[in-house]
C-alpha cells in the first residue's frame, strides 16, 4: 500500500516519518508569500519601475540559471507583450568565459536568482554594468553579491527556502516580475491582488493532484507541453519532476513539438499539456489535437473545458484572471504532483541526489 505524506506536514513528526516535508511546507507558504509581496513589496518594487522606465531603457536582457530562469523567461514574455520592448535571454559564457564585452549602453539587464550567490551571475552582471547596462537583481537576498554589484535589487521577500527544489521563491519571482513590469508600464497590479486566495484553494486540493500521480508513478519519460505564457511553467514542471523524482521530463513549446519531437509519442506516452486561458491556449489547440489523435495519454492542466477533452487532468480557476497572471497559479498543482509522484516512489522530495542549494557556475 502507498501511503503519503501530510500536506501540509505536522511538525511535530519524528523526521524519519516525514519525507518531504520541508518541501510540503513550503509550496504551503506560497500563499502567505504573495500576500506579502503584495502588502508589503509591491511599494518599493513600483519605485524601482518608475526610476527605470524614467530612464528609457532601449531594449531588455535577462540573465539567470535553473528555476530562476523560468521566472526570467516569464519576464520576457511580459516585457514584449505587455510593454513592447525588445528582450532576449542572455548567455552568460560570452562573457565569463569567452570575455566578451558588448555596448549595453542604456539595455536593462535584469539578473534573477534565489540566491544571489551564483558567481557567474555576478560576473556577468557586474560586466553589464561595466558596459554601460541598467543592472536590476531580482532575489531572495538582499545581502547576496547579486544585489550588491547591481544598481537596482527587488526582494521577492520568500523567506529562508531550505528544501532543494524550489517552490515559494519561483512564485514570489515571477509575481515581482509581473509588478515590475507593470510598473514600468504605469500600472498598479491590482489586478493580482485575488492570487493569494486563489493559491490557497489551488493547494488545498491534493487529493486530486495525488490521483494524478498514480499515473506517473511508474513512468520511464513524459512530455510537458504549452505555449505562450504557460512555456515557462511547462519548463519549470519538468524541472520539478527530473530532479525530485528523477523522471526524465521534456518540455517543449507546443510549435517545437511538432518540428519532430512528436514522433516520440504514443499511446503509452504521458504527456502533461499546460493550457493558459486565452491567446497561449488557442495557439496550443492544433497540438492538442494532434496528440489525441496519436491517442497520447494526455493530461490537462487549464480550463475547464480544455480538462473535459483529455484523459484526465486538473481544472483552474481561470475565470476572471489575467492570462498573464495565470502561470502563478498553473504551477501549483505541478509543484504538488512533483513531490506526490517522488513519495509514491519512495523517494525523499527534500534531499535530490547530487543536488546544493547554490549551484556555483562560473
Amino acid at each position: 500500500m502507498t501511503t503519503t505524506t501530510p500536506y501540509p506536514p505536522d511538525p511535530h513528526a519524528p523526521h524519519n516519518e516525514l519525507p518531504g516535508r520541508i518541501m510540503a511546507r513550503e509550496m504551503a507558504e506560497q500563499p502567505s508569500v504573495l500576500r506579502r509581496i503584495l502588502s508589503q513589496g509591491a511599494p518599493a518594487i513600483s519605485r524601482v519601475a518608475q526610476e527605470i522606465a524614467a530612464r528609457a531603457p532601449r531594449f531588455a536582457l535577462l540573465t539567470a540559471r535553473g528555476t530562476s530562469d523560468h521566472a526570467a523567461l516569464y519576464a520576457k514574455y511580459l516585457l514584449e507583450i505587455r510593454l513592447g520592448l525588445p528582450c532576449g535571454l542572455t548567455s552568460m559564457s560570452t562573457t565569463t568565459a569567452y570575455g566578451a564585452r558588448p555596448d549595453l549602453t542604456d539595455v536593462l539587464v535584469t539578473a534573477v536568482s534565489q540566491s544571489g550567490g551564483s558567481p557567474d551571475l555576478v560576473a556577468s552582471t557586474r560586466a553589464a554594468r561595466e558596459a554601460g547596462a541598467i543592472t536590476l537583481a531580482v532575489t531572495n537576498n538582499p545581502d547576496s553579491p547579486l544585489a550588491a554589484v547591481s544598481e537596482y535589487h527587488l526582494d521577492i521577500m520568500a523567506g529562508p527556502e531550505r528544501a532543494l527544489p524550489a517552490t515559494k521563491t519561483y512564485t514570489a519571482s515571477l509575481l515581482a516580475l509581473y509588478l515590475f513590469v507593470e510598473g514600468l508600464r504605469g500600472g498598479d497590479g491590482t489586478p493580482a491582488m485575488a492570487l493569494p486566495d486563489l493559491a490557497e484553494q489551488l493547494l488545498a486540493r491534493q487529493d486530486e493532484v495525488r490521483t494524478l500521480a498514480a499515473r506517473y508513478r511508474f513512468a520511464e519519460r513524459m512530455v510537458i507541453t504549452s505555449r505562450g505564457y504557460g512555456y515557462p511553467t511547462a519548463k519549470e514542471a519538468a524541472l520539478k519532476l527530473m530532479e525530485t523524482s528523477y523522471i526524465p521530463a521534456l518540455a517543449y513549446s507546443g510549435a517545437d513539438l511538432l518540428h519532430g519531437p512528436l514522433a516520440m509519442v504514443d499511446n503509452v506516452s504521458p504527456v502533461i499539456a499546460v493550457v493558459t486561458d486565452g491567446k497561449g491556449g488557442e495557439v496550443l489547440q492544433p497540438v492538442l489535437d494532434r496528440l489525441r489523435g496519436r491517442g497520447a495519454d494526455l493530461v490537462v492542466i487549464g480550463a475547464r473545458h480544455q480538462v473535459a477533452q483529455a484523459s484526465a487532468g486538473f481544472v483552474l480557476p481561470t475565470e476572471g484572471v489575467a492570462e498573464e497572471l495565470q502561470p502563478i497559479l498553473e504551477i501549483l498543482p505541478l509543484q504538488l504532483l512533483a513531490y506526490e509522484v517522488t513519495i509514491a516512489r519512495g523517494q525523499d522530495p527534500d534531499a535530490p541526489r547530487a543536488l546544493a542549494k547554490v549551484t556555483e557556475t562560473r
